[in-house]
């Protein structure tokens, strides 16, 4: 399962690399750049605030979905049609409730916008649920180039929209918007396609027997997403709404995180290649105990190295990357990337838990994350603005990697080994005093030395067995 694992995650990381880094520094960047701070700092702001209504849309189904069908593969022929229907119309619910909410929050004069925004949100949830039947069938693969195709379409799109005259005289954020709903509704007819081959009849119907017994099951991962993005999304919309100068705020905040999704993105990539694997090994009776540590191991030494390379060259990357940065966008940046060492963990131990059905002990950790999140935005956003907010999320998010530890500990037995610790102290202290080091000395530019502490990081986690080669051999592909 291990070296699986490891493949899949090798394709999949090579084919985000060759896509999402792009969009991300390629696209998304520009259009900010373009349509400056401000401008984006609402777009931002809205998207986070359709993030918050997201329980109404997906309601937990694509966990629980992934989950039953990585143990039970003959259940997608009962379950997809009547998951469809159900999805047609919380989806309605959901876009009702967002404008409604919207109205009494004071983004009313926003709502053109926001309907795109929420429409996208209703085919990324889609997208989501779909690839979900792929990978619970085990074609991962399938599911690793599905994850990047409409990152691909973007580029395509938006290309043309940034760089080709006419369309590049009037560029707006609108245009960004549109191009995403198209990219979104091509994706998800592609991820149907797949589907529909395995499929062995489709007859969309209204089964409310099932539909009782969907919604029974899959409350709690609604709880979970709805919990896990109020802590993470709202801190975007308090920004926005508590601050004279919100917008912009919003906009610096926006330009950070943008930094931070892109370096989650690969610990997301790795919770959705883990959690059918963790559900088969769970079912099987098996020890889930080696999968954990391989992957934990593997993050954290890459997330660890990123964060330091980072807070060396925080205000050198903004400004290479922002046109109106400043230090204050350095420091917001650094902040953020803090966050990531405990977001990296929470992706891993959070999918074991989930897998294990654990859901209503998560969410009493979930719980208390939004409380802690909340009331620590709203002193330190009043007192430090953005970089408040990314304080915040630091303790926010250590606390909840901290919680869900003992708890995976606790439900599987597990004891925290003294070698490992000893490994990973080590490993942050050597490379901590390198990154130092090359920092003092600045015999190179400031991306060569963001590079070089990149590089050692990646040799002295192989060297301390974090990524484990041995390991890796020693396992066979166990892939359908």
């Amino acid at each position: 399962m291990n070296r699986e694992f490891f493949i899949n995650i090798i394709f999949l990381v090579s084919i985000n690399l060759l896509i999402k880094p792009f969009f991300i520094f390629g696209i998304d960047r520009t259009v900010q750049n373009v349509v400056g701070a401000e401008t984006y700092g609402i777009y931002f702001a809205l998207l986070n605030f359709t993030y918050l209504m997201q329980i109404f849309n997906d309601f937990g189904i694509n966990s629980f979905n992934n989950r039953n069908i990585a143990r039970h593969n003959q259940l997608l022929d009962k379950y997809f049609p009547n998951i469809i229907v159900v999805k047609g119309f919380l989806g309605l619910v959901y876009l009702a409730i967002t404008f409604g909410i919207a109205w009494l929050s004071g983004y009313g004069i926003y709502l053109d916008l926001l309907f795109f925004i929420a429409f996208n949100q209703l085919l990324i949830s889609l997208i989501f649920y779909l690839r979900s039947n792929i990978s619970g069938l085990g074609r991962y693969r399938i599911d690793s180039f599905l994850s990047a195709l409409d990152k691909l379409l973007m580029i395509l799109i938006c290309s043309v929209l940034l760089w080709v005259h006419p369309f590049s005289e009037n560029f707006k954020i609108e245009y960004f918007i549109y191009a995403q709903s198209v990219s979104l509704l091509l994706t998800a007819l592609f991820a149907f396609g797949i589907i529909n081959k395995h499929l062995k009849s489709l007859s969309f119907r209204f089964n409310p027997a099932f539909i009782k017994l969907l919604f029974k099951e899959s409350y709690p991962y609604a709880l979970v997403i709805f919990l896990m993005t109020a802590y993470t999304r709202i801190d975007g919309v308090m920004i926005e709404r508590i601050l004279p100068d919100g917008a912009y705020e919003a906009g610096v905040y926006a330009s950070a995180y943008r930094l931070l999704d892109a370096s989650n993105m690969f610990a997301f990539l790795f919770a959705g290649l883990l959690l059918p694997m963790f559900s088969k090994l769970i079912k099987q009776g098996n020890s889930v105990e080696s999968l954990l540590r391989f992957s934990f191991r593997m993050i954290w030494a890459g997330a660890i190295t990123l964060v330091l390379a980072t807070i060396f060259y925080s205000e050198d990357i903004m400004i290479f990357l922002y046109k109106d940065a400043t230090f204050y966008w350095g420091n917001v940046l650094m902040y953020l990337m803090i966050s990531f060492i405990a977001l990296s963990g929470i992706q891993i131990y959070g999918t074991l838990l989930t897998a294990n059905g654990s859901l209503m002990k998560m969410n009493i950790i979930f719980v208390i994350g939004v409380f802690i999140n909340v009331v620590l935005n709203y002193f330190l956003i009043n007192l430090y603005k953005a970089e408040g907010a990314a304080i915040a999320t630091i303790i926010t998010q250590f606390f909840v990697l901290i919680a869900q530890v003992q708890l995976v500990n606790s439900t599987f037995n597990l004891k925290t080994r003294a070698s490992n610790i000893f490994r990973m102290v080590a490993f942050i202290s050597i490379i901590t005093g390198v990154a130092w080091l090359i920092n003092f000395l600045a015999i190179f530019g400031w991306l060569i030395s963001f590079l070089t502490i990149m590089i050692f990081g990646l040799l002295l986690a192989v060297l301390f067995r974090l990524i484990d080669l041995r390991m890796i051999r020693n396992f066979t592909i166990t892939e359908k």
